[in-house]
Order: C-alpha cells, then sequence, then structure tokens
C-alpha cells in the first residue's frame, strides 16, 4: 500500500543531493585528491550522480563526478609502446603537483631527460650533417 508519491521522494532526494553539491569546497577536494592518488584534477569536473548510502551505520552521501585527467602516451617510431603517465602538472600556470613519498620528491626534483627532446637533438645533427654536405 503506497502511502506518498514517490516523485516527492525522489525530487526531495535530488535537491538535497544538489544543495550538498553546490556547497563542496573544491579547493580542499581538489588537495585531498593530489595527496591520496597524486593527481590534479581539471576545471570540468561534470556531476554524474549522487545516492544516500549507509557507512559504518552513519547515512552517508556518494557522490560521483567525472573528472578529466591528462595522459601522456609515449611510443616509438615503429609505433611501439614505451610508457603511459599521468601529466600532473597545471599547463596554464606550470605549477608541479605535490608529491606524495620522499620517492616522489626526488622525482619532481630531478626529473629524467625526455627521450623526446634528445630524439629531437639527433634529428637535428642528422639535417645539419646533410646541409653540410650538400
Amino acid at each position: 500500500m503506497k502511502i506518498t508519491n514517490s516523485e516527492i521522494i525522489k525530487n526531495g532526494e535530488q535537491e538535497l543531493m544538489d544543495a550538498i553539491t553546490a556547497d563542496l569546497d573544491w579547493g580542499a577536494i581538489e588537495k585531498i585528491i593530489m595527496k591520496e592518488h597524486n593527481l590534479h584534477i581539471e576545471e570540468d569536473i561534470e556531476y554524474r550522480s549522487g545516492d544516500i548510502v549507509a557507512v559504518d551505520n552513519q547515512i552517508a552521501y556518494k557522490l560521483s563526478f567525472e573528472v578529466k585527467v591528462n595522459l601522456s602516451v609515449l611510443l616509438d617510431r615503429n609505433g611501439d609502446y614505451l610508457s603511459v603517465n599521468i601529466d600532473n602538472r597545471k599547463e596554464f600556470t606550470g605549477e608541479k603537483p605535490y608529491p606524495s613519498s620522499d620517492k616522489d620528491k626526488d622525482i619532481l626534483d630531478d626529473p629524467a631527460p625526455d627521450p623526446a627532446d634528445d630524439m629531437g637533438k639527433k634529428v637535428d645533427n642528422i639535417l645539419d650533417n646533410i646541409k653540410s654536405a650538400a
């Protein structure tokens, strides 16, 4: 036996989720994601869904978002895979990501040389040799 309109409940739940997402502290969320996952989230974050759940016998709100992550895929001239890296830097500011460990600090302070830079130098040398021979 139905005692209320289910649409009223669904609309009320949606209004609650909207109110919660509108009041989120995105600066704090970005710091948490950087600390726990070493990821920088981009500006275009899209809300996907929200739900009321129980965690440790308490009511909690699960909010799902879609976020953009920059990936760098490195492959050689034969098309063979070399690596995939997450680019955590903010491209528009040149800001480095927050290191999550001493190992990460070493990596950020002394980054490995980019193989593409070395390849560019080799190509320049070859072109110079061709020009000299002509």
